[in-house]
């Protein structure tokens, strides 16, 4: 198995602006799928992969499977932390899991990704896409991966 955990998962902090709310005075769901889609972004570059080269080279992260789990509310205003966490399974595919927690350390939401990488070329599926990640990465840790 590939998977080698980080005692601090990787973490980003962000303030709901007022046009990300709805109607009920908090976060519009789109939002929490684009706050996990900007710390998993942040945390491949502080990995050091470049997201131009990757794409350069003919492959690009998909998103084949996303689950929100609402807890709290978020309300224009409020920080949020969101972390960013891979497993891998050794497959095609692999998890990133995302928390949203409020300033207070409150739990407003998690979110959850099945990906992969697609071969841009093919339109399938590369086998290893942990190898991909991992020899790309200055920090493969941060995306859970052993050096």
């Amino acid at each position: 198995m590939t998977h080698s955990p980080v005692t601090e998962p990787f973490s980003v902090r962000l303030e709901v602006r007022i046009y990300e709310i709805d109607p009920q005075l908090h976060l519009n769901g789109g939002f929490y799928i684009q706050y996990a889609d900007h710390a998993r972004f942040a945390c491949v570059r502080a990995a050091g992969v470049s997201v131009e080269d990757l794409l350069a080279d003919g492959l690009g992260p998909v998103n084949l499977e996303s689950v929100i789990k609402y807890h709290r509310e978020l309300r224009g205003g409020d920080e949020v932390d969101v972390t960013c966490e891979w497993e891998w399974s050794g497959g095609k595919t692999y998890r990133v899991r995302h928390l949203l927690r409020r300033a207070d350390g409150t739990v407003a939401a998690e979110v959850s990704h099945v990906s992969g990488l697609l071969d841009l070329k093919t339109r399938r599926l590369v086998p290893d896409p942990d190898r991909e990640w991992r020899t790309r990465a200055a920090k493969p840790e941060l995306l859970g991966l052993m050096p």
